[in-house]
């Protein structure tokens, strides 16, 4: 679009003298063509400056945009990572909870284990003691007894 070797501005075109000669052109008729093209030239001018401008101010807005989208996508997969993070941390931690809690059970189920041991054990010692004892308490009866029935059988002599 830009020239570099023909570069033609409103103030040129409107500066422009022709030659005149013997039969040239009308003098008025050039001048007034000259300044009709210098106005559209003006116009064209001042549109392309105007949507040059714009299309400025649109590759901005672009560029920022383009940024954000960048900025968003960035924060879309940091996010989705910290989620994945964040999973695998809950699932971790889950998973350490399950086994404190299945080593706390197991824990418990041996000292209950343990102390019914300890219960049957004592139980059976105290079951051991009582028969000890109901035998040695049937012995003096029957010691007592005996004794009893010696001296009733001595009063039916005497």
């Amino acid at each position: 679009m830009n020239d570099d070797a023909f570069n033609l501005t409103p103030l040129d075109i409107r500066k422009q003298e022709f030659r005149k000669t013997l039969r040239g052109y009308d003098t008025l008729g050039v001048e007034d063509f000259q300044m009709r093209v210098a106005d559209a030239l003006e116009r064209a001018m001042r549109e392309r400056q105007v949507l040059e401008e714009r299309v400025a101010a649109l590759t901005e807005q672009l560029r920022v945009f383009r940024e954000r989208e960048r900025a968003m996508n960035e924060a879309l997969v940091a996010a989705q990572q910290l989620r994945q993070d964040s999973r695998a941390a809950a699932e971790r931690e889950g998973q350490v909870i399950v086994r404190e809690a299945e080593a706390e059970a197991k824990r418990l189920l041996d000292e209950a284990r343990s102390a019914q041991n300890a219960v049957q054990v004592k139980m059976a010692e105290t079951e051991r003691q009582f028969q000890q004892y109901m035998g040695g308490f049937r012995a003096l009866l029957e010691r007592q007894l005996a004794e009893l029935r010696a001296l009733d059988g001595g009063s039916k002599k005497a």
